[in-house]
């Protein structure tokens, strides 16, 4: 969700450091023409075929069960965090794939979000997947969207107390010493001009968790706004509290 420069690849390389990023803090000098150039602002420059095309290699690698077809489609903090070996363990227990399909492709303001559809068990079932692609078509993370990680229902409900303008209970998500530095008034302030800036939340969608480590793991909220769908990046501690969000510092 950032503007003026690609923010996901430092959020993600962040996510893998030991030390917390201080995110949310944002100088507000430049804030409020930041905020007029983004809602004229292109979206990411990933084109829509391109999208499809990084889309349809993944799924032709998974459906292949190839793991070095796959960690070479991925984007250079998720290489830094697995290796060809984790990939080809995880596809063992990956569902069969005979056919798929690219369902939808969403433009985020420096990601999108492609949703798709794999066929199994001779064409009778259908298993829905979700894409996260940077700017260069690479994957920034992945889920079979078949059940909710604790960690990701954490993610949504945290978001969906932003959305009810429930500021005191978002918080309670905070580390102690994240709560230190934002008080409910900022949280309020920072989600309300993120939200208008974007057109107003239509829908929560989705999470997933993008990396993990022992001390910290990422997980992308997936937000249908007005006038975009976008991922709201949140990492989470090892005591699974949310110690940073981006709330694209160029925007708020």
């Amino acid at each position: 969700m950032t503007i003026a420069v690609k923010f996901t690849s430092c959020l993600l390389a962040a996510a893998m450091a030991t030390c917390t990023v201080e995110m949310i803090p944002a100088a507000s000098v430049r804030a409020e023409v930041q905020l007029a150039q983004a809602q004229d602002a292109a979206r990411t420059s990933l084109s829509s075929a391109r999208a499809k095309a990084s889309a349809s290699a993944l799924l032709q690698s998974i459906q292949a069960r190839n793991a070095q077809g796959i960690y070479n489609l991925l984007s250079a903090p998720l290489k830094s965090a697995t290796s060809v070996e984790a990939i080809g363990e995880r596809l063992q227990s990956a569902p069969v794939i005979e056919s798929f399909r690219v369902v939808e492709i969403n433009p985020g303001m420096d990601d999108t979000t492609v949703e798709t559809v794999a066929m199994t068990n001779s064409g009778t079932r259908e298993l829905p997947l979700i894409l996260v692609l940077d700017d260069d078509g690479e994957l920034l993370a992945w889920k079979w969207v078949e059940s909710v990680l604790p960690i990701e229902q954490t993610a949504l409900d945290f978001v969906k107390d932003l959305v009810a303008r429930r500021w005191v209970a978002a918080r309670y998500y905070l580390d102690l010493d994240f709560q230190r530095e934002i008080s409910p008034a900022d949280l309020e302030r920072k989600w309300s001009k993120l939200a208008r800036v974007l057109g107003g939340v239509k829908n929560i969608e989705n999470a997933l968790v993008a990396t993990s480590s022992k001390e910290q793991q990422l997980v992308l909220v997936t937000i249908e706004f007005g006038d975009v769908t976008d991922n709201l990046f949140v990492i989470f501690n090892r005591r699974g509290r949310i110690i940073n969000v981006d709330f694209s510092a160029d925007l708020v």
